[in-house]
Formats: C-alpha cells, sequence, structure tokens
C-alpha cells in the first residue's frame, strides 16, 4: 500500500510518500521520497493577516507539484493536513477552494490540538520506557505542540501559538510565553526527570550539527550553546559556519530559543531526537483510518 502524506506549515509544506508492508501483525514504513518547500506562508499571515497573491501561487505550484508526484507513485490514499497559517489566514477557505478546483486535493485544517495528537502517533511511545514520563516537542513556525505522556498514558496535549515564523514577525503574545512558562514548571512539579522527544526540521538540524548521532539524543547544555553561538550570527554567517540553507539559518535560532525555553522550564536535561515529523504521523494517522 502507498501512503502520502502533505504538511503545509507555516514555514515550508512538505510531501511525504510512504509504503506500508504488512506480515502478521508487522507493520513497516518505508519513506520513498520526502519532499519539502519553503513557501512560507507565516510571513504574509502573521504580518498581515492574510496570504498574498504570490505566496498563493507559489502554495498552488506546490501542490499541483505534489499532485503529480503522488500520481507517479501511484499513491492510493493521502492526507492534506494545513496547520497554524492557515488556521489565522482571512482567505484560507478561498485558497483551499482554488487549490481543490485546480488540483482536485482537499486540504484539511487542523486545529493545535489534533495537530499534536497525530503528531504523537508517530507511535514512537511504543518504544520508550512505560516507568518515565516523556514530554514530546514539536516546533513549528505558527505554533508548538507538546505531548506530555506518563506511563505510557497521555496526561497533557496542548497547542500554543509560538513558532519560529511568529518569533521572526514579532508576533508572540507575552501572555503566550507565560501560559508555556506555567504549564511546564507545572509538569515540571508533578513528575520527575522529563525526558524530552523533540520533533520538526529544525530540532533534526541541530542534531545533526551537534554530531549527537551515537547518543540519538541532545542535552540542554548542548541546545543553550548552541543557541549562545547562532544567535549573534547573521544569516549569512549560520549559512556558511553551519553549512545550512538560507531559510533554515533564519528559523533555527528562534527554534533553539523556543527548545531552549522548554528544556528550562521543563527541567529537561535530555532531548531525545527521532528525525520524524507532523508528515510522519499524518502517515500513521492515515494508515489507521484506511485498515478501520
Amino acid at each position: 500500500m502507498i501512503l502520502a502524506a502533505i504538511d503545509i506549515g507555516s514555514n515550508a509544506a512538505r510531501l511525504l510518500i510512504c509504503e506500508v508492508i504488512k506480515k502478521g501483525k508487522e507493520v513497516t514504513f518505508n519513506k520513498l521520497n520526502l519532499l519539502r518547500i519553503p513557501v512560507r506562508l507565516g510571513f504574509d499571515v502573521f504580518e498581515k493577516g492574510s496570504i498574498g497573491g504570490q505566496k498563493k501561487r507559489m502554495l498552488i505550484n506546490t501542490i499541483k507539484s505534489f499532485n503529480n508526484l503522488m500520481k507517479v507513485y501511484e499513491v492510493e490514499h493521502y492526507m492534506a493536513c494545513a496547520t497554524s497559517a492557515m488556521r489565522d489566514a482571512e482567505n484560507a477557505k478561498e485558497i483551499i477552494k482554488e487549490i481543490k478546483a485546480e488540483t482536485s486535493i482537499e486540504i484539511e485544517v487542523i486545529t493545535g490540538e489534533l495537530e499534536a495528537e497525530i503528531i504523537y502517533e508517530n507511535h514512537i511511545a511504543e518504544f520508550l520506557d512505560n516507568d518515565k514520563s516523556y514530554l514530546y516537542v514539536d516546533v513549528g513556525g505558527g505554533s508548538t505542540e507538546l505531548t506530555l505522556y506518563h506511563k505510557g498514558k497521555i496526561i497533557v496535549q496542548k497547542s500554543f501559538n509560538i513558532g519560529t515564523v511568529r518569533l521572526l514577525t514579532n508576533k508572540v503574545k507575552d501572555s503566550t510565553w507565560e501560559e508555556l512558562k506555567e504549564t511546564l514548571k507545572d509538569l515540571s512539579k508533578k513528575y520527575d526527570n522529563i525526558m524530552g522527544i523533540g520533533s520538526g526540521g529544525n530540532i533534526n538540524k541541530v542534531y545533526s550539527i551537534k554530531g549527537a548521532k551515537a547518543s540519538k539524543s541532545l542535552s540542554y547544555d548542548e541546545i543553550k550553546d548552541l543557541y549562545k553561538e547562532m544567535d549573534p550570527l547573521s544569516v549569512e554567517e549560520r549559512m556558511k559556519q553551519y553549512i545550512i540553507k538560507e531559510d533554515r539559518a533564519e528559523v533555527i535560532v528562534p527554534a533553539l530559543k523556543i527548545y531552549n525555553a522548554i528544556c528550562k522550564w521543563g527541567n529537561i536535561n535530555e532531548m531525545l531526537v527521532p528525525k520524524i515529523g507532523l508528515a510522519d504521523g499524518l502517515i500513521h494517522h492515515l494508515y489507521d483510518m484506511v485498515e478501520d
């Protein structure tokens, strides 16, 4: 079975195509292709409230390309979701309608809570210690999703309008930072030695930069130190020094700021980086729906 997931975020749009192989009770998800296009919808939405003509055309062309690639791979089922930027965009409904007319692709704008739930559906909990507490953190362009699970059960699932593009456009409210801080401090009091799990493109890139493959995790000190190293540098200096693309060089510092705050307030000393994100969760979510 060939499945596809389209994730339209505030900074980039992604297409993930997977082959699902089922042998008895064992299910394997083999990635066939992963394509990321930096459409950067959030820069329009968080500053102006809507998606402008240039970004709209770029998004439509991106979805057309995704649709053609899905046809090449003979995708049987797909799921297309949009997150924070499209949640806030005044003209989201009309653009989604236009995309459907031009490509036949149906896009669902999901809530922050559902986003957190779908990200959790990567089934990583199955491989973790049931006696410990884990905080699953996904930092996007427009929002940050947190899922706290303790002894294999979900305790808290929350979404905060704090993201890399929102920070770059100065659209994060002090009250939202305070809410995040209070949530994390409360969790750290109730649950000892919380282990972090980071997902998304930025933490994956931080993981690669730090060369942490041997331990499969990042320490809070590594995140804090890299933030201090990168923050004073210009986008061009980050690109050259860390060999990263321009759009990544721009958003990685606000991402580090968010992860740094989460580790500090949540008393988290270590962050596992399984290199998964919303698109992976969508594939699992779609598979579960198809199988039902």
